[in-house]
């Protein structure tokens, strides 16, 4: 049986995004980017623990060690122990490029970490999607330059690799190699309707792909053939981000985002920007790749 999707808090974020599911510690964690804060909600408890970081962040992973996790702040990339509250900045992003900063990103089924960047100065497709290998090498992928990169995830078996340009309204595939980062045979996956953006996506064990559809109010599945499967209608406008959760990774959270959206709409709807939890009506997740750790049952 399928339960309704609810808040999992009366809080209301700015811009939440990133949600995973740590299997390791049995927690959600996820970024509101515009306020520079890290969550982690415990469903057993129901409590939230927030951290403040000291620049946006905007995407992240989970590392082999328990505990630890691999930052995309901004401009930077950094270890990050949640235990000690340790952070050490490995890597420049674009150091550059003005204007630009980290989105979206996640692990390959390898061990890999797999991020875009964003244009913050206007539509001009400028940003690019990159690999920080398990070695620490960053390297760019052979991908078209975007405007706001998204979407990124991967198949079960880790050889189709998953992206967006948000503003396309158009989720892409490619074939990918994780040993050599080598990517081939880019093509067109899932239509969005004109108005309708993909943001943050998850596949589940069963290869389906789940999207957060900004500006849509919903979450859709789709088969790997590109058609759409199943549909989440959500009472937020912008859903940004979806994750498989619980022990046996069959419920879901979806984050939101009121960004953008004026007084009187925050009044008539009061749910914009809430993290929400339920249980999807088919569909079971994968656990969450971890950086420097090979592929996982």
């Amino acid at each position: 049986m399928t339960d309704a999707f609810k808040p999992i808090s009366a809080h209301r974020q700015a811009h939440a995004e990133g949600v995973i599911w740590d299997d390791h510690l049995q927690l959600v964690r996820w970024t509101d980017i515009a306020a520079s804060r890290l969550y982690a909600y415990d469903p057993t408890t129901g409590h939230i623990t927030e951290t403040a970081m000291p620049a946006r962040l905007c995407c992240f992973t989970l590392t082999s060690e328990p505990g630890v996790l691999l930052l995309a702040l901004e401009k930077q990339l950094a270890r990050y122990d949640t235990r000690d509250g340790n952070l050490t900045v490995l890597e420049d992003i674009e150091p550059d490029l003005v204007g630009m900063r980290a989105n979206d990103g996640r692990c390959d089924r390898a061990g890999h970490f797999i991020f875009g960047t964003l244009n913050e100065r206007g539509p001009e497709k400028t940003a690019s999607f990159w690999r920080y290998s398990a070695d620490g090498k960053l390297t760019r992928l052979a991908l078209p330059k975007a405007a706001i990169t998204n979407s990124i995830c991967f198949s079960p078996d880790g050889g189709t690799m998953y992206f967006t340009d948000s503003p396309t309204a158009q989720i892409m595939a490619c074939d990918y190699d994780a040993t050599s980062g080598e990517i081939d045979r880019i093509r067109v996956f899932a239509e969005l309707e004109a108005g309708h953006e993909p943001d943050g996506s998850t596949v589940d064990a069963d290869g389906f792909l789940w999207n957060a559809q900004w500006g849509a109010s919903r979450v859709v599945r789709y088969a790997p053939d590109g058609r759409a499967d199943a549909v989440i209608d959500l009472p937020a406008r912008q859903p940004s981000c979806v994750s498989f959760a619980g022990s046996a990774l069959d419920r879901m959270v979806i984050t939101s985002a009121h960004k953008g959206l004026d007084a009187a709409v925050h009044t008539r709807e009061p749910d914009n920007g809430a993290i929400f939890i339920g249980t999807p009506p088919r569909g079971r997740g994968l656990p969450e790749a971890r950086y420097g750790q090979g592929p996982r049952a």
